[in-house]
């Protein structure tokens, strides 16, 4: 308490007193007891009241001790199953965790990991994949502004996400490595990775590449076998040592029959291989006997052109060709659909064979269209230009239904340049995008879809589409969000099936580590999307004739299932609305690949580098009680008392308020009794 408040309530009470000798006793001739108890009940109403004005704080020091955290991090993939590496890291959690000096001093918590990081509930050791990487970068955000220390049990084994060795460097807290399993290191020889396209057209070649490295020290000779359905597609003698211990291997195989074909690669193993796991892969290659031939129709050169030819040939389904205006009806018959891109008078005969064969169109217009010809050519839509340039941003419109572009945002993609005037669709038609320019919203159709009984037509406003691919590639490092967004575009226009108001978008083949799922879009009779619909998955296993049932979760604008939990095998599935005649079936495959199996010992040079990385030390199960003890004497980790200060004013303590009016409803009781007043 300050000494100003102290002399403030030692002159209220002066004042009080002196007010009640003034009250009481000055001129007045009455003494006694009962005047003394009078005075003493004045006295104690007005110092209160005093107090109350001056309304002093008292601070109250209050202390805690706060442990530090011990955070338990145990590996829960099938590779510490392995060998004798879940007895180790269960004894050697549950002797650290059970230990008296250990509770006493820390704040133990425990989690797993695989691919994610999850607080501990059970141990199965069935994950798929391991993500050390992850599992250390979410603790970090758990506990950040705390003392910690984390003890990881596992094998040193990471296959997915960022390396943890180089990840220590950013790392707040020290990591304390148990390594689990076999430390030992066997001769091994593994296929590594294996790199393919996914789809193969019927009677051309496709490439396969193969990575294949060997552990140990002797020489050692294998022999590498391609095969399909048990037939032989391929074999060559591969010999490798401890200095040439890695080889890539590329062969191209004939693509003979149509169909979803399951190839197997496999090394032979060596004598006395412990791991034959990783001596042999799966890949699914889907042979099609249709490819669409597209044509981008161009008098000029420009970059719009090169990035839909890439964008659209990203699905080998497809071949795009640029070509001029001036080719023969007859050269023209090799496409299935056409990119016309701002047409002039030079397009007439390519709009006269697209006018005689029905073909769908997807007609880009930019300054340098003639917007006289195109309006007196065709008879889709029309447009008052006014020759003046102006760039406009793109506005998606989130009720197009069409196709899903749910994953599709426009709202950094630079602007497009385009001319000035008012459009008229005479067309059935939707808008996708819509424009603005300098914030505002012109309400006119930038990127549309027209449908007719007999043709769909897309509709692209503008140049510079080439921007777009390259704003996809800043935000993601990767072209697939906007190639996949014309993929569907160019899906659409090539497919002139009636729309379906039930479609599903699934893989024919699923790599044992993909994220394995069926998506469905359903809408109703207006073909506006339904988001009340009940939508189940059937599916059923063709090797064993087996039936499951799984309910098709609402999301984003699109129905989903997840089948990651199915084993491998093949697959066929019918999809169903309730209360509505609408069905849809397919087929695919899970091919089976556990890349937790690909190796058996422990990775311990890795996890001491990590460790030293963060200034700790490395275990091995046999020195966990080593462990205990270095942690307990660790000054890092001592106990940290904290004080906290608790300010309370007094006029908040209701008692006083309670004292005052006691004093005051006593004094005047007394008083009333005795004739005083």
């Amino acid at each position: 308490m300050q000494l100003q408040t102290v002399f403030l309530i030692l002159f209220a009470a002066i004042l009080a007193f002196g007010l009640v000798i003034f009250q009481y006793y000055y001129k007045s001739k009455s003494k006694g007891i009962l005047y003394l108890g009078l005075s003493f009940l004045r006295f104690i109403a007005l110092f209160s009241v005093f107090l109350l004005l001056i309304n002093p704080k008292i601070t109250k020091e209050q202390y805690s001790l706060e442990k530090a955290n011990l955070i338990i991090l145990a590996d829960n993939t099938s590779s510490i199953g392995q060998e004798n590496g879940v007895n180790q890291l269960i004894n050697a959690k549950k002797l650290i965790k059970e230990n008296t000096n250990i509770a006493e001093k820390f704040n133990v918590s425990e989690y797993v990991f695989g691919n994610e990081l999850n607080s501990l509930d059970s141990l199965s050791f069935t994950e798929k994949a391991t993500n050390i990487g992850r599992a250390l970068s979410s603790l970090n955000e758990i506990f950040t502004g705390s003392t910690a220390a984390i003890l990881i049990l596992t094998d040193g084994n990471q296959t997915l996400g960022e390396d943890y060795e180089f990840y220590a460097g950013r790392q707040k807290f020290p990591i304390f490595p148990l390594v689990v399993g076999d430390t030992t290191s066997y001769q091994d020889i593994r296929i590594d990775q294996v790199n393919t396209n996914k789809y193969a057209f019927l009677k051309n070649k496709y490439p396969i590449e193969i990575f294949v490295s060997y552990q140990g020290k002797n020489t050692a000779s294998t022999v590498l076998t391609i095969s399909e359905a048990g037939q032989n597609l391929y074999r060559k003698q591969i010999a490798l040592n401890d200095i040439e211990n890695s080889q890539i291997i590329s062969t191209v195989l004939d693509a003979t029959t149509v169909g979803i074909k399951n190839i197997r690669i496999s090394l032979s193993p060596l004598e006395n291989e412990r791991n034959i796991n990783n001596n042999s892969r799966q890949i699914g290659i889907e042979v099609i006997d249709e490819k669409t031939n597209i044509a981008i129709v161009s008098h000029i050169l420009h970059p719009d052109l090169g990035a839909l030819k890439k964008s659209i040939e990203s699905n080998e389904q497809r071949s795009v060709s640029i070509i001029k205006p001036s080719l023969s009806p007859n050269e023209l018959e090799q496409f299935d659909l056409f990119i016309i891109y701002q047409p002039d008078t030079s397009f007439e005969k390519v709009y006269s064979y697209i006018e005689s064969k029905g073909a769908n169109i997807f007609t880009i217009t930019g300054p340098k269209t003639d917007w006289t010809f195109l309006n007196k050519v065709q008879n889709s839509f029309q447009k008052n230009s006014f020759d003046q340039k102006e760039e406009v941003t793109p506005i998606l419109n989130p009720g197009f239904t069409h196709f899903d572009i749910t994953n599709l945002d426009v709202s950094e993609f630079p602007p497009l340049e385009t001319t000035l005037g008012e459009s008229l669709i005479t067309a059935s038609y939707e808008n996708m995008l819509s424009q603005r320019i300098k914030g505002v919203d012109l309400n006119e159709p930038l990127f549309t879809i027209l449908e007719t009984n007999l043709r769909r037509e897309a509709l692209l406003l503008g140049e510079n589409i080439w921007k777009w691919r390259i704003q996809s590639y800043r935000e993601d490092q990767d072209f697939k969000k906007f190639d996949d967004f014309i993929s569907k575009v160019i899906l659409f226009l090539a497919n002139s099936k009636p729309r379906s108001r039930l479609t599903l978008e699934y893989e024919n083949i699923y790599q044992g580590l993909n994220e394995a799922t069926i998506k469905a879009t359903y809408f109703d009779e207006t073909f506006v999307f339904d988001d009340n619909a009940t939508i189940n998955l059937v599916l059923n296993s063709i090797a064993n004739n087996t039936s499951r049932q799984f309910p098709m979760l609402l999301k984003n604008g699109y129905y989903e299932a997840d089948i990651r939990t199915l084993p491998s095998g093949d697959y066929s599935f019918t999809a169903n609305v309730k209360d509505e005649n609408l069905t849809k079936s397919g087929k695919f495959t899970i091919l089976e690949y556990d890349l937790e199996q690909q190796l058996l010992s422990s990775n311990y040079k890795k996890l001491g580098r990590l460790a030293k990385g963060t200034n700790a030390t490395l275990y091995f199960p046999s020195e966990a009680s080593n462990f205990i003890e270095d942690i307990i004497k660790d000054n890092r980790f001592v106990p940290i008392q904290k004080s906290k200060q608790n300010v309370v004013s007094l006029i908040d303590f209701k008692i006083l308020l309670g004292i005052i009016a006691a004093a005051l409803t006593a004094e005047w009781f007394i008083r009333k009794y005795n004739g005083l007043i």
